[in-house]
């Protein structure tokens, strides 16, 4: 049985990572696009020495110095497009891999979370796409919250995202995160639905 692949995503602070963890707490596999790319940072891989190749000391032993990376990229304009041309394949490959393992577990529905699912295209590898969302007041609040964060970093960030209304008008369902309880009902109900009959399919 092919699983049903679900698209989660949403802009920042919008609680994407929770509604994540709500679906992992169900049961149901979850691929995170953003812990593949740091696995594939990590130690000695074909990212890292890919990328040692182009920038030599942003590479140490434990892996991908990111900030030293993240500067090179602002002062060199084509770097991101090599850096992508490494890593990109191996992302997807460490997707399909996930995916081919649902397959032979007879797994009937799985979720893609990939922050930049539209900007990537990759809503057309998924069958459906949740988007999950909030009010503006509230998004920049928890953002805010984070260790580090500042308005001049947050505002970059949301100028790489697609805006949350392009998010919402192309999702098939859509989770407003008003609160964890909302959230918690809205996931359950999801996967009843998604899960529904193909399980004896």
């Amino acid at each position: 049985m092919k699983p049903f692949i679900l698209g989660l995503t949403g802009s920042i602070g919008m609680g994407k990572s929770a509604t994540a963890r709500i679906f992992s707490q169900l049961g149901v596999p979850v691929w995170d696009a953003d812990a593949a790319v740091h696995d594939l940072y990590s130690g000695d891989t074909a990212a890292t020495r890919g990328i040692a190749n182009l920038v030599p000391d942003a590479v140490a032993a434990q892996g991908v110095d990111r900030s030293i990376l993240k500067k090179k990229i602002a002062a060199t304009p084509d770097l991101l497009k090599k850096i992508e041309s490494i890593v990109h394949p191996l992302v997807a490959q460490d997707r399909q891999d996930f995916f081919q393992t649902a397959v032979e577990n007879n797994t009937p529905l799985v979720v893609f979370d990939i922050p930049l699912l539209f900007e990537n295209n990759s809503d057309k590898n998924c069958d459906a796409v949740l988007v999950v969302t909030a009010t503006p007041a509230e998004q920049k609040r928890r953002v805010l919250e984070r260790p580090g964060m500042t308005e001049e970093n947050f505002r970059f960030i949301l100028s790489r995202q697609m805006p949350d209304a392009d998010k919402r008008a192309a999702a098939d369902y859509v989770l407003e995160t008003t609160t964890p309880e909302a959230a918690q009902e809205f996931v359950h109900n999801l996967v009843e639905k998604l899960t529904k009959g193909r399980l004896d399919a």
